[in-house]
């Protein structure tokens, strides 16, 4: 029920914000803290619906839409940023598995206890204390659970708290062939046994457990002096590697892998925000100067008509020949092919700049039919105002976030190297234990034959020779009544007073330490020629100074980066600027020819040959232009400034929300 109502009440706060604004990260139980620990985490369902910015854009089926609005609908919606947004929730998640210490937890089995009993308690009790065990399978059972757990280098310990409580009951029927120690046939056994324990992992590199046992039996046996009694047992264990295996650094080594994984998965994710704005800043100033070609297109069509139709009508007054009207119409065809090639190229344009914009691409019905007028244009400012190229170095080594995944990715590989490095020493494994002991039962008569405890065949001489029967002495805990004169036939086995009791009776032992018992030792273990450890530990050395190397590359790497980077926005500015001039001094030369053509100065063919000049010059400034904008944008990605350039927030970016809203201008473009 507690389940239900936590992902009701999230799904009524979702309920009141768009779609994609629900939160994807993984919701932890709530409540009780001794029932969250095994409540699964809440994780919410993907968001599929793009965000409600869109609308707020469209005006009459076309989306006014800037850079900056081009940019937060491709941080709420972009499907390659929400899957990028995942590796960091699950970076949080390793970290947490990894502050849990240990491999595989293992399980106790329960079945090996049914048949364990203390020492001294009962007839299987007294056979372990003389260590013999009893017919049918009686002895005490091993409590190896068969399961293996392989894992490279030392396993850092189990660093949750494990509690551990088996309860077993059990009926044992037993023939017993020998029935001097037990007197009947059938044994018959009735037990309950209770285990308890805790045991943490110390961080250092060993464990330390407590544990609970109680044991009751009830048994038809009619020697026991005790039936039923109850046997307890408090044992403290502490188990640490000394060798292989010990240090805090060596076991908190995948905790501190883990964390840095995470700081590597944010880094990632910081650069693909990066590779998408500046995918979206390119899709968007594309499809802006394929706006400015369409319109150059559209132009060169007009001029081209203009000049058809006045040569038609020339034509018709007989002033001009037919071939120059055909060599027009040649040139109004030739741009028409070409405004149909700049529509095409903005229609793919704009498709590609609505699927890095939508969550599902064209199947949104809304952003299907509409039509993208940008309303930024690409500004291509008097001087880019760059600092001086060691300064441009400074600032990509600082900003750059694929070398701050490479630094931590170094420092993983040191951290890891602890565990090659250790492996290289001997086991040696310290082990004590501490344990207390509790027994109690209730009285039973046990009557046995007086000859068996007694020495029957004593006797003694007086000064006359008469022999007369000697008393014998009567040894503790048996009781031999008998009349005066008379030897007795049965005597009495008396427990200990001390035993006597209940569960009470026994725990109250065990907590006075009444039985108590200590033990050490020690498990040491070594190769003899070790190859393995030191050939592992070599690789691993040589594989990290390898990375090293790799890395010192790609850091000398990027003053190279850098440095093509700042030649191609150069060459890009010099490129734009010279088509600008060419396109300028075409529209003159253009001018020109038309007036020198009304003048009878010049022909149809010189005329038709300038237009298309004009028109190539106003291609090729297009092509400049975007040139110049995709080179400002590398630069930025190369330098790692693009976030800050384009003020994109990377915590906006890790949500999917981003809070400024989008407000149309004022005075709308004029739709291409």
């Amino acid at each position: 029920m507690r389940r239900w109502q936590q992902i009701l009440a999230i799904g009524c706060a979702a309920s009141t914000l768009f779609a994609q604004q629900a939160q994807i990260a993984p919701v932890k139980p709530q409540g009780n803290i001794f029932i969250r620990p095994y409540e699964a985490a809440y994780i919410p369902p993907v968001r599929l619906a793009n965000s409600g910015r869109f609308r707020d854009l469209i005006r009459g089926g076309k989306m006014y839409l800037t850079a900056q609005d081009a940019i937060a609908l491709a941080l709420e919606n972009n499907i390659d940023l929400e899957l990028d947004r995942y590796n960091p929730l699950m970076g949080q998640w390793n970290v947490e598995r990894a502050e849990a210490g240990g491999a595989l937890p293992g399980v106790p089995s329960g079945s090996s206890q049914t048949t364990q009993v203390a020492s001294g308690q009962g007839v299987a009790g007294s056979q372990q204390a003389a260590g013999v065990s009893g017919g049918g399978g009686n002895g005490n059972g091993s409590n190896a659970v068969g399961a293996t757990v392989t894992q490279i280098g030392s396993v850092t310990p189990v660093l949750d708290p494990v509690l551990q409580s088996s309860n077993v009951f059990s009926h044992l029927t037993t023939p017993s062939a020998n029935i001097r120690q037990t007197g009947v046939i059938d044994w018959i056994q009735d037990k309950r046994n209770y285990s308890d324990s805790i045991s943490q992992g110390l961080i250092s590199g060993g464990t330390v457990s407590l544990t609970f046992n109680n044991s009751y039996l009830n048994e038809n046996v009619p020697s026991d002096l005790f039936n039923p009694t109850n046997g307890t047992t408090l044992q403290i264990s502490i188990q640490h590697n000394l060798l292989s295996g010990f240090g805090v650094a060596l076991n908190s080594r995948n905790i501190t892998i883990q964390k840095r994984n995470l700081q590597i998965d944010d880094a990632t994710f910081q650069t693909e925000v990066m590779g998408a704005v500046a995918n979206v800043l390119n899709l968007y100033y594309g499809l802006a100067a394929d706006y400015e070609d369409l319109r150059a297109k559209k132009s060169a069509l007009d001029v081209a008509q203009r000049f058809f139709e006045n040569n038609k009508k020339q034509v018709e007054v007989g002033t001009m020949a037919p071939i120059d009207v055909t060599t027009a119409e040649a040139q109004v065809a030739s741009s028409q092919q070409d405004l149909v090639v700049s529509q095409t190229t903005l229609a793919q344009q704009e498709v590609q700049l609505k699927n890095v914009l939508s969550r599902n691409g064209l199947a949104d019905p809304v952003l299907a039919e509409v039509q993208i007028i940008p309303v930024d244009r690409i500004v291509v400012p008097e001087s880019d105002d760059l600092p001086p190229m060691k300064q441009l170095v400074a600032t990509a080594l600082t900003n750059r976030t694929d070398l701050k995944g490479e630094r931590l990715n170094l420092e993983n590989s040191k951290t890891s190297a602890l565990n090659t490095e250790n492996a290289v020493l001997p086991l040696l494994v310290g082990l004590a234990n501490i344990s207390t002991q509790g027994l109690s039962g209730s009285p039973q008569v046990v009557s046995v034959p007086a000859c068996q405890v007694l020495n029957c065949n004593s006797s003694s001489t007086n000064n006359s020779g008469v022999t007369t029967p000697g008393t014998p002495e009567i040894p503790p805990g048996i009781d031999c009544p008998h009349a005066p004169g008379q030897f007795p036939a049965t005597c009495y086995l008396i427990p200990d007073k001390y035993f006597i009791g209940g569960l009470g009776k026994a725990l109250g032992q065990m907590i006075r330490r009444d039985f108590p018992s200590q033990s050490g030792g020690a498990y040491f273990s070594a190769y003899a020629r070790n190859r393995q450890a030191q050939a592992d530990y070599a690789i691993d050395q040589l594989s990290m100074r390898q990375t090293e190397m790799q890395m010192h590359k790609d850091l000398n790497q990027v003053a190279v980066d850098v440095s093509n980077q700042l030649i191609g926005l150069r060459q890009a500015r010099a490129r734009y600027q010279a088509a600008v001039h060419n396109r300028i001094l075409q529209q003159q030369l253009l001018d020109a020819e038309q007036k020198k053509f009304s003048l009878g100065a010049s022909t149809t063919f010189l005329v038709v040959q300038q237009q298309r000049d004009l028109a190539t010059a106003q291609s090729t400034e297009v092509a400049a232009l975007v040139a110049y904008s995709n080179a400002r944008v590398a630069l930025d990605q190369t330098l790692g400034t693009t976030l800050q350039v384009n003020h994109v927030s990377i915590d906006e970016a890790s949500s999917g929300q981003v809070a400024r809203r989008s407000t149309l201008p004022e005075k709308l473009p004029d739709a291409q």
